[in-house]
């Protein structure tokens, strides 16, 4: 219930605490499952401090239990170690803080906490986060490329040189953060939201060497691979060794086997890819010069052939003919005016056979009187009449003197 209080008439701190503490208590006792962290044994004192890690958020809680609890625990509890603890919420009015006072405490198993990530892959499976269709490839050659591992580790050494020695230009951007223990997961997760901001990074590789299961643990966070999943970067996973599985492994764009293996993935051999250039220029190169000897060969051909190779021969067997057809053209054309001339001077000749002219020259004539009628007959004529004789070359003017009419004798001769 809440108090009666007001600016007259408040409450005390202890009534307050009391109150507090009153309504932690009904919560009563708990299993609470997370990571221990920040062990503090303190010499005779009999009650060990802890602080226990939600795996999934960055929300802790103070434990408390008895120091033969903690010394009976087997294995030993360790900072790191996943637990499940039956506890009851404490309110300590002196110092006005909450903690999970432990009366039992569970060690995860192996076979318990491989049970657990198998559900929590299943329940991300479901969400679709782990589909291919989510795959981004990676850049051919990558302007820079982000590292996220531990200061100092073999990992950065094997990415880095590996890398270096196939391509020595690939230039490294590295974000440091824990690769083990309770913080590693979100270390990894702010170096890697860093990674992401920074446009000049291509791709970013997050690279640990082996462990053990629970040493890989920060690796199957649920934030981290859900972090993964929201990046525009690709994400390259070389985590542990070829047998280990994370979570990330099956949400990252790539996974490698091993951080060497993940520096082949990230640029090409340098050297793979002279050999490949040298390789397609002689080959560009060879046919280049097949395609030169077939045309040369076929310009050979061409130039061997009569006509190409003495153009004189064809104009001159040209020639010989042009000559032959001129001839007979001359002939047959000679022929044809021979036969045509022919012709006009038979046709000549019968019209000079029909024309009054040739019966003239044979020493006949014309006779007209002056009106120009033909005189026919010597009746037509009289003493005196004006006559004009047509001859052969002109004309005679006459005047008759006389008409002899034709004998017997001579009309029929």
């Amino acid at each position: 219930m809440a108090l009666d209080t007001s600016p007259s008439a408040p409450a005390p701190v202890r009534q307050i605490a009391l109150a507090i503490s009153q309504w932690v208590g009904r919560l009563g006792a708990v299993w609470v499952e997370g990571q221990m962290t920040q062990v503090s044994r303190r010499p005779g004192v009999g009650t060990v401090f802890m602080t226990m890690r939600d795996s999934a958020a960055d929300i802790s809680v103070p434990v408390t239990c008895a120091r033969t609890l903690f010394d009976s625990l087997n294995p030993p509890l360790v900072e790191g170690a996943s637990v499940v603890i039956h506890a009851k919420p404490d309110y300590y009015a002196n110092r006005g803080s909450i903690s999970l006072v432990a009366r039992e405490i569970r060690m995860v198993g192996l076979g318990e906490l491989l049970a657990r990530l198998e559900r929590r892959r299943q329940l991300l499976a479901a969400e679709g986060l782990f589909s291919g269709e989510l795959k981004r490839s990676l850049p051919f050659l990558p302007r820079c490329v982000g590292l996220i591992t531990a200061p100092r580790s073999a990992a950065e050494h094997d990415v880095v040189e590996t890398a270096r020695r196939r391509w020595p230009g690939v230039a490294f951007q590295t974000a440091y953060a824990a690769m083990q223990g309770t913080r590693a997961a979100t270390e990894v997760i702010d170096a890697l939201e860093r990674l992401d901001r920074d446009p000049g990074v291509d791709v970013i590789v997050i690279a640990r060497g082996g462990g053990s299961v629970e040493d890989l643990l920060p690796f199957s966070d649920e934030a981290l691979v859900r972090a993964v999943s929201g990046t525009r970067t690709p994400v390259v996973s070389a985590i542990g060794h070829e047998p280990d599985t994370p979570l990330l492994d099956l949400v990252a764009d790539v996974r490698a086997s091993t951080p060497t293996d993940a520096a082949k993935h990230l640029v090409p051999d340098m050297a793979e890819e002279h050999k490949g250039v040298t390789w397609a220029r002689d080959r560009a190169r060879s046919l280049v010069q097949q395609l030169v000897d077939r045309e040369t060969h076929a310009l050979a051909e061409l130039r061997a052939r009569p006509a190409l190779a003495d153009p004189r021969n064809l104009l001159e067997a040209r020639s010989v003919e042009v000559n032959d057809l001129r001839d007979r053209g001359r002939r047959a054309f000679g022929h044809d005016l021979a036969r045509a001339s022919d012709d006009v001077a038979h046709q000549r000749a019968r019209a000079r056979a029909l024309s009054p002219l040739a019966t003239l020259e044979r020493g006949y004539a014309v006779v007209q009187r002056d009106g120009g009628d033909v005189v026919t007959s010597v009746t037509e004529v009289s003493d005196g009449t004006t006559l004009r004789i047509r001859v052969a070359d002109g004309r005679i003017a006459a005047t008759t003197t006389g008409v002899e009419p034709a004998t017997i004798e001579e009309g029929h001769g």
